[in-house]
């Protein structure tokens, strides 16, 4: 099973940026899509769906971070990169990675989280 692990969060002042990393342990772009999730503070907020980039390249957004996130990768560091632009304090959440395998429609493995805190 590929492990993938994050990094890069951090604490920002609202209007910065930070660049969040999802490196895998082996190849998983030809048969996986990455996807972001990420989860607020506090009790009875939901998981949710930030960003994603299928296996053929192509990306989607959440309506919250369109414009200010974008997501790539590095097929030979097998690395997807998560970019975030005019940080907003609603941003502030723990940032989770999953690779969800395109043969079997399910996500085979997810990462620790990072945390990313916005605030002055």
């Amino acid at each position: 099973q590929v492990q993938l692990v994050e990094s890069g969060g951090g604490l920002v002042q609202p209007g910065g940026s930070l660049r969040l990393s999802c490196a895998a342990s082996g190849s998983i772009f030809s048969s996986h899509s990455m996807h972001w999730y990420r989860q607020p503070p506090g009790p009875g907020k939901a998981r949710e769906w930030v960003a994603a980039i299928t296996s053929g390249g192509a990306t989607n957004y959440a309506d919250p971070v369109k414009g200010r996130f974008t997501l790539t990768r590095d097929n030979a560091k097998n690395t997807g990169y998560l970019q975030m632009n005019s940080l907003r304090p609603a941003d502030t959440a723990v940032y989770y990675c999953g690779a969800r395998s395109t043969l079997a429609g399910r996500f085979s493995s997810w990462g620790q989280g990072t945390q990313v805190t916005v605030s002055s």
